[in-house]
């Protein structure tokens, strides 16, 4: 009987009629595949790529928000508890423990990246750090107080050397011990270029002029930006991931040192009209981001909206486990507020600026700087690029976006 249905279908279709149904099959797959093939090119190849883009190298400029130890290398150096939940030592890093650059790092499948001016033991294969905390879009000299001289013109100056030089002992190295320790000289126009500066820009403003100088300066701070992006283009970067500047107002050193005044706290107690600032910042920021991508047709833009994942953060602080919003981890004695990990004398007494029992609770790690807890929550939200302009994920950040038809 099974035979007999088998039979039957084979008549059926080796009929006329079985025929043309046969080939109108054909020429269906036929178009599906092309139809296929065109959403690829129209992808520029994304699909297929399991892995997204397979960036080499990671060259990062920018402050403490991702200095991975270029101060502790050169000026002093950065001491537990400092480094303490991830490392289990000083590793450079403002935090106890990692940056968001170290996830973003992570996320690539790219080791940590190490500071440029950090020459002991270091391997630049897959990048380097610039970024110097305390540093500055601006030149420090332009600014009152301690600010470090290593601003972003500085950064520049540094890579362009670090490129020139590696270039130059990659091609004439012959043992491939030398070279493993370096970029190759292809890869830095295959890297991806992290910025996260401004902050200190505004730190310096809003401590030593009033909000609408502050205000008024934001135009030449970008100016200074656009044009350091413009140099790292004409050394060869394509790929750009450019963070705005955090809720300034929400960091414990302004709330305490600079509290605001009966109708300027937020809803979270932050600074509102400091806040306003970074808005005002960001928005410039994203509108010259928006007239590089457009000035530079060939390379690939990236502007990470950072201050909505910290202000959310912020916000919902207790939804994520956070105790304190506006509290901070590190640099405690009693009523006493120290840096972290620094020891001084008051009356006659040695005191220490300890850590908390618990960093995970925390946001603010020492009043300025993030606890690696927070970090963590804030590159979650901001790597798989729903913050992003255009939203691409990290991981995807080489390609040009797709736009619907």
């Amino acid at each position: 009987m099974d035979w007999v249905r088998r039979s039957s279908v084979i008549r059926r279709w080796n009929g006329p009629w079985g025929l043309w149904k046969s080939m109108a099959v054909g020429v269906l797959l036929v178009a599906a595949f092309s139809i296929f093939l065109a959403v690829g090119r129209r992808m520029n190849g994304t699909l297929g790529q399991s892995n997204g883009c397979q960036f080499p190298a990671i060259f990062n400029f920018g402050d403490s928000n991702s200095d991975t130890g270029s101060v502790s290398a050169t000026f002093h150096q950065i001491q537990l508890p400092n480094g303490m939940t991830t490392f289990g030592k000083a590793s450079g890093r403002l935090s106890d423990g990692r940056l968001i650059i170290d996830f973003v790092a992570e996320k690539l499948g790219l080791p940590f990246l190490r500071a440029y001016l950090d020459a002991i033991a270091t391997n630049f294969q897959h990048g380097a750090n610039f970024a110097a905390s305390g540093s500055t879009i601006q030149p420090a000299r332009l600014y009152k107080g301690d600010f470090n001289p290593l601003s972003l013109g500085i950064q520049l100056l540094q890579f362009e050397q670090f490129k020139a030089r590696t270039t130059e002992l990659y091609n004439q190295a012959k043992s491939l011990w030398v070279k493993s320790s370096l970029p190759r000289p292809e890869d830095f126009s295959k890297a991806l270029y992290t910025m996260d500066t401004g902050q200190n820009d505004l730190h310096a403003g809003l401590t030593s002029m009033t909000e609408k100088e502050v205000q008024t300066s934001i135009p030449n701070i970008i100016d200074q930006f656009a044009l350091a992006v413009e140099k790292l283009y004409q050394q060869g970067a394509r790929a750009f991931w450019i963070h705005n500047t955090g809720p300034i107002g929400c960091l414990p050193y302004f709330v305490i040192n600079y509290p605001p005044k009966p109708g300027n706290a937020d809803q979270n107690g932050c600074v509102k009209s400091y806040n306003e600032v970074a808005q005002e910042f960001n928005k410039q920021l994203k509108d010259r981001v928006s007239k590089l991508r457009s000035q530079l047709q060939d390379a690939l833009f990236t502007y990470v909206d950072i201050y909505t994942a910290k202000y959310s953060l912020i916000s919902e602080a207790k939804e994520h486990g956070f105790a304190n919003r506006l509290g901070y981890c590190c640099g405690h004695y009693g009523d006493y507020r120290l840096e972290c990990g620094q020891k001084t004398i008051v009356n006659g007494t040695e005191i220490y600026g300890a850590s908390c029992s618990n960093p995970l609770e925390y946001i603010s790690w020492d009043g300025i700087h993030y606890t690696e807890a927070a970090n963590q929550w804030v590159a979650n939200h901001i790597l798989d690029g729903s913050l992003s302009d255009p939203q691409v994920p990290i991981t995807e950040s080489c390609h040009k976006p797709v736009h619907s038809w």
